[in-house]
């Protein structure tokens, strides 16, 4: 991890952030409040797996399409991590 001084072998080839999301990806969906930018720097600081993050489109029964945010990791125990840390890191307000 990038806060302990550890080099990651993912992100120093550029490996790490994925543009699409692989179906074994475990995927946090949310209403962003920050931009896209501090989650992604959050995640590289804090986490060391691959992931992906983007918009996800959900279509209804009524066939309304709902837009939402979708962090997805490729190790589940980092997305629970994530998924904990979420009202930390997804507010407007300073820390």
């Amino acid at each position: 991890m990038l806060r302990y001084g550890e080099v990651n072998p993912l992100a120093v080839f550029g490996l790490r952030r994925l543009n699409h999301c692989p179906p074994h990806f475990t995927c946090i969906e949310f209403d962003a409040r920050v931009n896209e930018k501090d989650l992604s720097d959050w995640i590289y600081t804090n986490l060391q797996g691959r992931f992906f993050l983007g918009d996800r489109y959900v279509t209804s029964e009524s066939n309304s399409i709902t837009i939402s945010k979708c962090a997805a990791f490729e190790n589940p125990g980092e997305s629970s991590y994530f998924a904990l840390q979420l009202d930390r890191i997804n507010t407007t307000e300073p820390a």
